[in-house]
């Protein structure tokens, strides 16, 4: 019923918005809010107010209906203007009924209220007293309550201006006199220095060519490898890098009646490289290469000395150029020595064995001027898994030398590793082989202990 009782609400105010014109379009509008406010409001105190018959509510409707009636005719017959203080008489149209001293006053003065708002003041001052003659009931508030509650909303006609106190100026702390503390100031240079060095003790399966230049024979054996590194590096494109390698070896065989045991792997070689830097990777260098032996080299079943300490010496001294190697994400590195101008110094303390090293008549010594290059590069080929490769050359255009190590290593935990050592090797100044020649090989492969440091 109350839902049929808005709708017919609505449909009346929609006939009166049909006959005003462009200018009053917005004084309808809020009379046509205010209707559906009544309705609203009436629903909200339906609990409070005794129940109504539903032939109470059809009188009602009749006579709301007929004060839109009523106000549509005197619409029609007057022109009105919103001003500026039209809200202020509007509002009272869309806040819950209430009581005003004035709507009923007005009733009773006597004097000329004609006037330009009058008009408006007329029709809202009519529609009110229409509510409290017909529908007391709805009327929840005074206007003496209003003034007592007070207003919710305040226009402010002029622009506020913040009033902003300038903090006070702080007082000047008094200076207070520096107390002297002894202060150590330690100076320490950088260090351009850096140091490393690994080593293993294996054991190995060794095979050894028949020509090998040093003798030997393959076996079951064992094998101890120490190499130190001191590199140097200013940071301004000098640098100077030192490698000493130590190696040494020992084998048993049954086949061998004469020696207990003998050296299968021997070797002191140190390198250092004295680099200034040309360009990014490149840098002039002036090489030196010294590498001998611990002992003596033997064969089975024979006592002749293949080789022993400074028989042979070699110390080569080279100029040219390196290059720095790294590639594959870092994981390849190594240098790269290419010296076209080389000198070559070889010494031979046995008087006999120097034919067997390319010194002729009653000499100990050997110089020759050549070219050489040298490589060494290491590649970890997983976390595990890594090659490291030393590659040597060098001629004098008349005889060449050519040594290329290769070491796989296998890294099975912190302190244990596996091993596979490849070394061939040529050198054209020794006793050709009926059947390799001038090549010679080595093989080993060894598991046990190794660490890095």
């Amino acid at each position: 019923m109350f839902l049929s009782i808005c709708t017919i609400f609505a449909h009346s105010f929609s006939n009166l918005l049909m006959t005003l014109r462009m200018n009053r379009r917005r004084i309808i509008l809020l009379l046509t809010v205010f209707s559906m406010a009544l309705c609203l409001s009436a629903q909200r105190h339906k609990s409070v107010r005794d129940a109504k018959t539903d032939t109470d509510t059809l009188a009602f409707v009749k006579a709301y209906s007929d004060s839109l009636n009523a106000l549509k005719m005197r619409l029609d017959s007057t022109t009105l203007t919103l001003g500026r203080g039209d809200a202020d008489l509007m509002y009272r149209l869309f806040v819950p009924p209430t009581f005003y001293h004035s709507v009923v006053t007005g009733r009773f003065d006597l004097r000329d209220s004609s006037g330009e708002n009058n008009g408006i003041k007329a029709l809202v001052d009519s529609a009110l007293m229409n509510v409290y003659m017909t529908r007391p009931d709805l009327v929840v508030m005074s206007e003496s309550q209003l003034k007592k509650a007070g207003s919710i909303r305040q226009d402010v006609e002029k622009r506020a201006k913040p009033d902003v106190e300038m903090v006070d100026k702080i007082d000047v702390l008094p200076e207070e006199t520096p107390v002297s503390v002894p202060v150590d100031v330690v100076i320490q240079k950088p260090n351009f220095w850096k140091f490393g060095a690994d080593s293993y003790l294996q054991f190995l399966q060794n095979y050894i060519s028949n020509n090998w230049y040093k003798g030997g024979e393959s076996n079951y054996s064992m094998v101890g490898s120490l190499t130190i590194n001191a590199n140097y590096n200013s940071m301004r494109g000098l640098k100077f890098d030192n490698r000493l390698e130590m190696k040494l070896g020992f084998q048993t065989s049954k086949s061998d009646t004469l020696h207990k045991f003998k050296t299968n792997n021997d070797m002191i070689r140190y390198t250092g490289v004295i680099g200034l830097q040309a360009f990014k990777r490149w840098y002039y260098t002036l090489q030196l290469l010294a590498y001998t032996q611990f002992t003596q080299g033997l064969k089975s079943n024979d006592k002749t000395v293949y080789s022993d300490f400074m028989s042979p010496f070699n110390f080569n001294l080279g100029l040219g150029m390196e290059y720095s190697v790294s590639a594959l994400k870092n994981r390849l590195t190594g240098t790269v020595n290419i010296a076209p101008f080389s000198f070559n110094f070889r010494y031979v303390d046995r008087r006999n064995l120097a034919g067997n090293y390319g010194i002729s008549g009653d000499h100990h010594t050997l110089e020759d001027f050549g070219s050489q290059i040298t490589a060494g590069l290491n590649w970890n080929i997983a976390n595990q898994v890594s090659w490291k490769s030393r590659i040597y050359f060098y001629t004098t255009y008349k005889r060449t030398e050519i040594e290329w190590e290769n070491t796989f290593s296998i890294q099975v935990s912190k302190f244990v590793s596996a091993n596979i050592f490849l070394y061939p090797r040529f050198d054209d100044s020794d006793k050709k082989d009926d059947d390799l020649g001038y090549f010679q090989f080595k093989e080993y492969s060894s598991l046990g202990f190794a660490y890095t440091f």
